[in-house]
């Protein structure tokens, strides 16, 4: 990319439905890491999201602040990131509303992941219904050029570029019509306990994962109960039965930064499974230990917390407030004049 030019704005997302992992941080927060000088970044802590499905107050707010905590610790630097909380920013749900007076029934009653979740549901609420909306007035308040997506998320980010290209029809060139794009992955973390499946924070049983607040002895522990089979060899293999194995050496790999091929050198002539587990234990303690301890820091500083979130917040709505402005002027509201 030339020096001079302009770097492209990403738009993430991200709940406060659970404790972050291992997978989290070497499938994603790495990457935003690596790439906070190469594209201009807002994450967006999505609290607004979170209570389509009842919350219990005093754990939503709980989980907010330690999602934070530990997105500052990882890495994300509030001087190159632009990382605040959703509620902080009340443009959004102005935008939303607005943007779901444009929006057609139909393109909402369509949506894949609405039907999927309103089927498992005996009452669904209009927030469910308008999620999407909302979900396009983020992106949209800070004209992205690009949003990271799973393969669960391509229509809503396609429903974004409707919603923007017909408000633009109707009132005027107003919104930069965003891109979909499929981010830089990291290795792929599957669990600990079933090997099959991809490392969730919402798995319920204590040795699925490994934790970003977990303890050296946590993770040692979680680590040495992890599945195996029955064998010794120490390859990766799409086998089904050498899964778990593929596993932790896919974890050794990402930690180490060396090639497959090197990987399987530092285990050859290994004594099994158990002198697997103990060394794919050391690299990750070493890596998650200053995590956890930054961490620690600012769950324990109430004050450098919330600045930091500030901060975060002020930036996101010198970019929001603005834009949600020229949304009303164009709808034709009139302008709020200070007495």
């Amino acid at each position: 990319m030339p020096h001079d030019a302009p770097r492209r704005r990403v738009l993430s997302g991200i709940q406060p439905s659970g404790a972050l992992h291992l997978g989290n941080w070497v499938g994603a927060i790495r990457q935003w890491v690596a790439g906070q000088d190469r594209r201009e970044n807002f994450i967006c802590i999505v609290d607004l999201h979170a209570i389509t499905i009842t919350q219990e107050p005093a754990l939503l707010k709980r989980r907010t602040r330690e999602l934070a905590a530990m997105l500052f610790a990882c890495g994300i630097d509030p001087e190159r990131t632009t990382l605040f909380v959703q509620s902080h920013v009340r443009a959004h749900a102005e935008c939303a509303w607005i943007l779901g007076c444009i929006t057609p029934l139909g393109w909402l009653e369509r949506m894949t992941q609405y039907k999927a979740k309103a089927q498992q549901q005996k009452s669904v609420s209009t927030g469910l219904l308008t999620y999407p909306v909302l979900q396009t007035a983020d992106i949209l308040l800070y004209d992205a050029d690009e949003v990271p997506v799973g393969e669960d998320q391509k229509q809503h980010i396609e429903l974004a570029r409707d919603i923007a290209l017909r408000f633009n029809q109707i009132y005027g060139e107003t919104f930069v019509v965003p891109e979909g794009v499929i981010p830089e992955v990291g290795a792929r973390v599957m669990g600990l306990d079933d090997p099959t499946q991809k490392m969730s924070k919402s798995a319920d049983a204590r040795d699925h994962a490994v934790l970003l607040d977990d303890s050296d002895e946590q993770i040692d522990r979680a680590i040495r109960r992890a599945v195996t089979d029955s064998g010794r060899d120490i390859v990766f293999s799409n086998a089904p039965e050498k899964a778990g194995v593929k596993n932790l050496l896919t974890i050794y790999q990402a930690l180490t930064a060396k090639t497959r091929s090197e990987v399987e050198a530092d285990f050859a002539g290994s004594r099994g499974y158990g002198d697997l587990k103990r060394r794919v234990a050391e690299v990750v303690v070493e890596a998650i230990r200053p995590i956890r301890l930054r961490y620690q820091e600012l769950i324990a500083n109430e004050d450098e917390l919330d600045r930091l979130l500030a901060l975060g917040a002020g930036a996101a709505r010198a970019q929001a407030e603005p834009k949600v402005e020229l949304v009303k002027e164009r709808v034709g509201f009139l302008p709020a004049r200070a007495r």
